[in-house]
């Protein structure tokens, strides 16, 4: 069977029967306009402009109407001249309008609506130009009969070439005009401009929402640096406490490097800079918990943190590299007996920034991967990059896990 047709792309949403925000609308909001709250071609927009233009409309008829019955002296005439002029006149104000109006409803996309509705618009200005025409033949033939009992001659005089030729560019520029104010023209221009204001207040309203999701993110990063993790500062002051006794060298050693850890991490929380902190930070802090974690362990851990000094000032999000480093101790190092080793090194490939921890401990074990601490890594580096970085966890070589931070280096540059 043949393949169905796909649909064209519709247009984006925009809500026809709401009123605009008001970062789109313009103007005040004085009664007579407030149908332009409303988006330009739509059914309460058409309403309002139409009731408007006729009312305007119906008062000029109505004094055309009056002029013709003081002249003629036939009211009968005067009534068909009127109704004539306000029939004429708000069909040349609405029908274009209208055509695009019924457009709009269409929900064309958006190239093919904005072809369509100048279209329409045009379209309305040149059956208007008829309807001019033919409502200026039948008020001419309903008033002329009148005019000749009153010896006015209804036709003018000749006229030379050259007046005739000015004559024709002043009528040309007047119809122009009319049919430009009446036939749609300046809603025309309305519907691009309000679409172009739209568009902004969209992109714009993105951005906010994109800036109030960084936020939320720097304070729950904020948090998460601001609370030492009560499970690991106890275990290290245990260990301490049964040290001092036994060695303590040993637990003066835990204590010294206990406090470089906090002296790298604690100082961040003082201002918001701790929020947009630098690859090298992070490298920092890793080497000092991993320094306290070998301490505390008796030496069967071993470590190196390595990174090109050009890649340090590189900004980096905070609070995501320790976790893994801490995710490699406890699921990696510490259930395997032994010495352990871990790895942390940061490399540039391209346009790509690549964080490995490697471990040689237990390996991938069932339910690791899924923890709350990788699950916030990758909910951070998807608020922060999108689909343009991510976190890989893959067996290491003979035994341990390897896991891999990658983001864009330009937008890392851009984060802080």
């Amino acid at each position: 069977m043949p393949e169905p047709a796909r649909r064209a792309p519709r247009a984006p949403d925009y809500p026809l029967r709401q009123v605009l925000p008001a970062e789109v609308l313009v103007g005040d909001n004085a009664v007579w306009g407030r149908y332009r709250r409303y988006p330009v071609f739509s059914l309460r927009w058409l309403a309002g402009r139409s009731l408007l233009f006729c009312s305007v409309i119906a008062v000029v008829a109505a004094f055309i109407g009056a002029a013709t019955g003081l002249a003629t002296q036939e009211a009968g005439v005067a009534l068909k001249v009127a109704l004539t002029q306000f029939t004429a006149f708000s069909l040349m104000a609405t029908l274009g309008p209208a055509l695009a109006t019924a457009v709009r409803h269409l929900r064309w996309p958006g190239p093919r609506e904005r072809k369509a509705i100048v279209l329409a618009v045009l379209v309305g200005m040149l059956l208007s130009f008829f309807i001019d025409r033919v409502a200026s033949a039948y008020v001419q033939s309903l008033i002329a009969p009148g005019m000749l009992a009153m010896g006015v001659q209804p036709q003018p005089p000749a006229a030379g070439p050259l007046l005739k030729a000015l004559l024709l560019a002043i009528n040309v520029a007047t119809l122009v005009v009319i049919y430009g104010l009446f036939g749609g023209g300046l809603a025309l221009r309305a519907y691009f401009s309000e679409r172009r204001r739209w568009d902004e207040h969209r992109h714009a309203r993105k951005l906010d929402e994109m800036a109030g999701r960084v936020r939320e993110t720097d304070l729950r990063l904020g948090v998460l640096q601001a609370q030492v993790e009560p499970h690991f500062l106890f275990n290290t002051l245990a260990s301490v406490r049964a040290l001092v006794r036994q060695d303590p060298a040993q637990a003066e050693a835990t204590l010294d490097a206990l406090v470089a850890f906090l002296r790298a991490t604690i100082p961040k929380l003082r201002d918001d800079r701790g929020l947009h902190s630098t690859l090298g930070q992070q490298l920092d802090i890793c080497a000092s918990y991993l320094a306290l974690m070998q301490v505390r362990m008796g030496g069967r851990l071993s470590y190196t943190v390595r990174a090109d000094e050009g890649l340090r000032a590189l900004p980096f999000p905070p609070s995501l590299l320790i976790t893994l480093v801490e995710n490699a101790i406890k699921h990696g190092i510490e259930p395997r007996p032994g010495p352990g080793r871990i790895e942390v090194s940061a490399v540039r490939e391209g346009g790509r920034l690549r964080i490995r921890v490697a471990d040689d401990g237990a390996g991938l074990q069932p339910g690791v991967g899924g923890g709350m601490g990788l699950a916030n890594v990758r909910e951070q580096l998807a608020q922060r990059f999108g689909a343009q970085a991510g976190l890989q966890l893959r067996p290491g070589g003979e035994r341990g896990v390897v896991a891999e931070i990658e983001v864009p280096c330009a937008a890392t540059e851009n984060d802080a």
